[in-house]
């Protein structure tokens, strides 16, 4: 029975019908199901199925958009009637997100905020061209577990760098799990100025991001 509506709340997500989410969250609280477990062993796997799709180019930003959609509205019957406080320990985490300062390109971050959200994170989405100060602010401000920010072109790539310093310099570099993404950054770059993660692909960023944050969690 368990396993039947685990592959609903799946299939859901892969069809981007939210109808049909709404239809398979019902039934997992009809059967008494784990809101946390119908999360991880249904929605989240069709999403990764989604995120599959994407990075071969079987699926769009729209079917993205959709898909999320469809996640969103089964998370919230699941956790509907959860506490504030159980809502807050089954989210995956915080994160803030935003294209770096000098930089107006966001459809790479769009995409990676989309990633984030059908992974129950709770996103805090600042926009495009954002000063390094304010995110800084933003991020004390709304105690979030990641910061991440996209560039796209090479020459805004330095304000990166200038987000790892500020933090260093403001005494709370440890507090955040800092992570960043597009078209000209690369792995060597992000190691290079002391940041903590990186992915080629969108569907890898909030997997990886789950795992910093275990890891820190659990330090």
């Amino acid at each position: 029975m368990s396993e039947d509506i685990y592959a609903k709340l799946k299939n859901s997500i892969v069809e981007m019908d939210p109808d049909l989410a709404e239809e398979a969250a019902n039934e997992a609280i009809e059967a008494g199901l784990d809101p946390l477990e119908c999360i991880s062993l249904g929605l989240s796997k069709g999403m990764a199925v989604m995120g599959d799709l994407f990075d071969v180019g079987e699926a769009f930003v729209p079917d993205l958009m959709m898909a999320s959609e469809a996640f969103e509205t089964a998370v919230n019957i699941l956790t509907s009637s959860m506490s504030a406080e159980e809502k807050n320990n089954a989210s995956s985490g915080k994160v803030i997100i935003h294209t770096v300062q000098g930089d107006i390109h966001d459809i790479g971050k769009n995409i990676v905020s989309t990633m984030f959200s059908a992974n129950n994170f709770e996103v805090f989405d600042l926009g495009r061209d954002v000063p390094v100060s304010l995110v800084i602010e933003k991020a004390e401000e709304y105690g979030v577990d990641l910061i991440c920010g996209s560039a796209l072109m090479t020459t805004t790539m330095a304000s990166m760098k200038e987000i790892i310093n500020s933090l260093k310099e403001d005494g709370i570099r440890d507090k955040y799990i800092v992570m960043f993404g597009g078209a000209p950054v690369s792995a060597k770059w992000c190691n290079e100025i002391g940041a903590d993660g990186y992915t080629d692909t969108a569907s890898e960023v909030a997997a990886m991001a789950k795992d910093l944050i275990a890891k820190k969690r659990g330090a």
